[in-house]
């Protein structure tokens, strides 16, 4: 599509957009951003650095024990 025709089409998109009542504008708006994420690029992952985050997570010694039955009756 050329540019003048975008702008075309733009301009006659707001042009009807601004004699619609607010909540029909919520709805068209709401309607574009589902659009927008509908087609959204898929991103390439990026790849996993190792031990990039080393040091930064902490676990307790008891991590694996089991859970004491109070736990659950409280």
């Amino acid at each position: 599509m050329s540019t003048s025709t975008t702008q075309n089409l733009i301009e006659s998109a707001i042009a009807q957009l601004q004699q619609l009542p607010p909540q029909q504008q919520q709805q068209v708006l709401d309607y574009i951003e589902f659009l927008a994420q509908k087609y959204i690029e898929p991103q390439t992952p990026q790849p996993r650095i190792p031990g990039l985050h080393r040091g930064k997570v902490w676990m307790s010694e008891d991590f694996n024990d089991p859970i004491p039955p109070e736990y659950w009756s409280e």
